[in-house]
């Protein structure tokens, strides 16, 4: 209140114009609560019932706080205070700073005319009228100042905690907690839940950079380990994220129902770990199913294949591929020859090798069998 504090030094009301003054505060304060009904929409209804009442008898306290100023009998401070928390408050309340500060300007204009007719009747000089005008007005700005200052860090503080519940939702989504438990979470960041989620994993460098791009309501972390950020991108086009993130080191897994997200964030980890080609989950779930169990896959790798381990490891390669060809293509062989670059007898005659170690291979299950055992290639 500095400011008006200097006016204020600049005049000291005489007792019986402080006297008179303080005998108006309360019609002084009806007038102005009334103006801002009439004049300002946003507290047509806040400043009705019980809690006209609250702010009416709030208005009187920093009327009398200002008598206080005047006569030199204050130092501004609580007044400065419960203009800070007023602000805050209106935050809290759903209202602009334009609606408190349009409140302002009508409280000040209706209450330097009450204040005026009273002082003037009570003996204030001519000379002095000016003075007290300055004061009214610059005591208005220094509250609205104060209340400015409070809208403005409880602004910043519900910004801080809504992210916090946030990256809380999205820490509760990855670890697979309880519908319940989301729910929950949920609610508490003020969150619209989703149908689906579908997680994509990135560089944490560049995890804020591309969800500005993406649906606001995405989940976003960025501090997981190995330098890992992760999206969760609510009811995507799948086609066109992946079209968003063409510039990005990006791993996407599938859409799944938002409380058991936890699955595609597990499977874009997986396929991240697997290739640093991979982008898109969709297109290599074959890799995806036989790495899922790396023991087990080496194992019917070995069972399935032993009869191979009798040959030359280059004869071994060659007639496993060949397999892998015969299997893929369903036995045509000319559709073999092409894809391994040979001729057709080639492949007869590779094949009349595999009839010998293999001799149930017309059966189902060894086709099966076989079938996964060469579906990928191992270096």
């Amino acid at each position: 209140m500095s400011h008006a504090i200097r006016r204020a030094s600049e005049l000291a009301l005489d007792e019986t114009t402080v006297t008179a003054l303080r005998a108006a505060l309360k019609t002084t304060a009806d007038e102005v609560v009334q103006a801002i009904i009439d004049e300002v929409p946003s507290y047509a209804n806040a400043l009705s019932g019980s809690m006209g009442g609250t702010i009416r008898r709030a208005v009187r306290t920093a009327l009398g706080h200002y008598l206080d100023l005047a006569s030199g009998n204050a130092t501004g401070g609580d007044g400065g205070d419960a203009a800070y928390e007023l602000g805050r408050g209106e935050v809290r309340d759903g209202r602009s700073m334009d609606a408190l500060l349009s409140a302002y300007r009508v409280g000040a204009r209706v209450a330097w005319r009450c204040l005026a007719a009273g002082a003037v009747p009570a003996g204030l000089p001519a000379a002095e009228v000016a003075k007290f005008a300055e004061l009214t007005f610059a005591y208005i700005d220094e509250l609205s100042a104060a209340s400015a200052a409070g809208h403005a860090d409880e602004l910043a503080a519900q910004g801080r905690a809504h992210e916090r519940h946030l990256e809380q939702l999205a820490r509760d989504v990855l670890a697979g907690a309880s519908p319940d438990v989301l729910l929950a979470s949920a609610q508490r960041a003020g969150w619209q839940a989703p149908v689906t989620l579908t997680a994509v994993l990135l560089p944490a460098a560049q995890a804020r950079p591309a969800y500005r791009a993406l649906d606001p309501s995405t989940l976003v972390l960025d501090d997981l380990p190995d330098a890992t950020g992760v999206l969760l991108v609510p009811d995507a086009d799948r086609s066109h994220l992946l079209r968003q993130l063409t510039d990005r080191t990006a791993v996407v897994g599938p859409a799944r129902p938002w409380t058991r997200a936890s699955a595609s964030y597990a499977r874009a980890a997986r396929a991240r770990s697997l290739s640093s080609d991979i982008r898109d989950t969709e297109d290599h779930l074959p890799e995806l199913v036989l790495s899922a169990d790396a023991d087990a896959f080496a194992d019917l790798r070995a069972r399935a294949l032993a009869p191979l381990r009798t040959l030359p490891d280059a004869t071994a390669r060659r007639l496993e591929e060949t397999l892998r060809a015969w299997l893929l293509h369903q036995g045509r062989r000319d559709e073999v020859a092409a894809a391994l670059f040979v001729h057709p007898q080639t492949v007869r005659y590779r094949m009349s090798q595999l009839r010998e170690l293999f001799p149930d291979l017309a059966s189902p299950h060894r086709v099966l069998e076989l079938t996964l055992a060469v579906g990928l290639r191992v270096s």
